[in-house]
């Protein structure tokens, strides 16, 4: 079963400022839709606070360190490791949601990388990683808005 990453980054790879996305971007989230529909998010706690439900048409995983943690319509772990495992079993498609930490780890073992550079810069206090080399781009794809974004989805090679 293969591991995508699916995130969105300002142009100096912002990706959220505390619980908050710093913009606002028309039909960026039309595409997370298209991209992840009918497959498994695998998401931080904090990330999921800031989405503060459950996504439609789409498992979600809620990866914190609290053992004891429960979240109405998810399913919790304890890690990326075992969600990844929960996942497989559901035999659907995989998608690391975020945050920072859950997308260091999963660069480790991504097979694909959906990202999404929304043309602005930002202040934040999380941001994504550099796309290792390991990866090469498949498909780009412009789109105009009322802050311009490119998606580009990457392989590991």
């Amino acid at each position: 079963m293969k591991v995508a990453i699916v995130a969105a980054q300002s142009e100096n790879q912002v990706i959220g400022r505390g619980l908050e996305i710093p913009w606002k971007v028309k039909g960026e989230q039309a595409l997370f839709k298209q991209i992840t529909l009918h497959g498994t998010l695998i998401m931080g706690r904090k990330t999921y606070q800031s989405i503060g439900r459950p996504l439609p048409g789409r498992t979600t995983i809620v990866v914190s360190r609290d053992p004891d943690l429960a979240i109405t319509g998810c399913e919790t772990s304890t890690s990326l490791a075992l969600a990844i495992a929960s996942a497989i079993a559901l035999a659907k498609p995989i998608f690391i949601a975020g945050g920072g930490e859950l997308y260091r780890q999963a660069l480790v073992i991504a097979d694909d990388i959906h990202l999404t550079t929304i043309h602005t810069k930002v202040e934040g206090d999380i941001l994504f990683p550099d796309v290792p080399d390991h990866f090469k781009l498949v498909e780009e794809k412009a789109f105009t808005s009322n802050i311009n974004y490119t998606y580009r989805h990457f392989e590991r090679t």
